[in-house]
């Protein structure tokens, strides 16, 4: 018998290898071939269309294995009506489906099994809608108490981005240093020692008794 191994996890952060080394024991005990493994990662199983289901569900259809075999009953999914519907799909395609932890088998030998499905998959969902509501309470009461949710709000020194010409805060130290130099293309008033003077400056003039004394030299 091929048997297809699906596993999810509800966010990035959490890992499969638990879920497909015990489905993959027990395919090997019973010396059932693996067709394929199919992972969603960061998927809820509330949601009927996931990457990895979709693409098990086709390959249903195409008969390319006998059985689904899953790790728990919500990981397949948590919605008792889409639920529901995929195992209609897979029972139309000739395709059985076991949880291995809950005992679960949809094989048509075994009708209280059937039953168990249905009973555990409401179960699934009430379990889902609890979260919801602690999690909404929760947000509420932590509002009521002025608790704020959500990132920090960045804090803005609007004097200090005013006085930067980049918009960008400037340190005092660098501020008193811009302000003891020139700007770029500005003359340098008379009587400023030789050594403030910008190196450009000191190579483009020169003494005026030099230049004279050059021009009386030459004649």
């Amino acid at each position: 018998m091929k048997a297809a191994i699906y596993a999810r996890v509800s966010t990035v952060d959490q890992k499969c290898e638990m879920q497909l080394r015990e489905l993959r024991e027990y395919c090997g005990r019973r010396d059932w071939q693996i067709a394929g493994d199919y992972v969603d990662i960061g998927w809820s199983g509330t949601k009927a269309s996931r990457p990895e289901l979709d693409r098990l569900m086709r390959h249903a259809v195409e008969h390319r294995f006998d059985c689904v075999v899953v790790w728990k009953l919500d990981r397949f999914g948590r919605s008792v009506l889409n639920l529901v519907e995929s195992l209609n799909r897979l029972a139309s395609a000739g395709v059985r489906f076991i949880a291995t932890t809950q005992s679960i088998d949809t094989d048509e030998s075994n009708p209280t099994s059937k039953l168990l499905l249905y009973i555990l998959a409401a179960v699934a969902e009430f379990e889902r809608e609890m979260i919801r509501e602690r999690a909404v309470a929760g947000l509420a009461n932590a509002r009521h108490r002025g608790k704020q949710l959500g990132r920090r709000k960045l804090l803005f020194d609007r004097d200090r981005a005013l006085n930067s010409p980049s918009g960008r805060q400037v340190h005092p130290r660098n501020r008193r240093r811009a302000a003891n130099q020139p700007r770029h293309g500005t003359s340098i008033p008379a009587g400023t020692e030789r050594s403030k003077r910008p190196r450009a400056a000191q190579i483009g003039s020169a003494p005026e008794s030099r230049v004279k004394c050059g021009v009386s030299d030459c004649h």
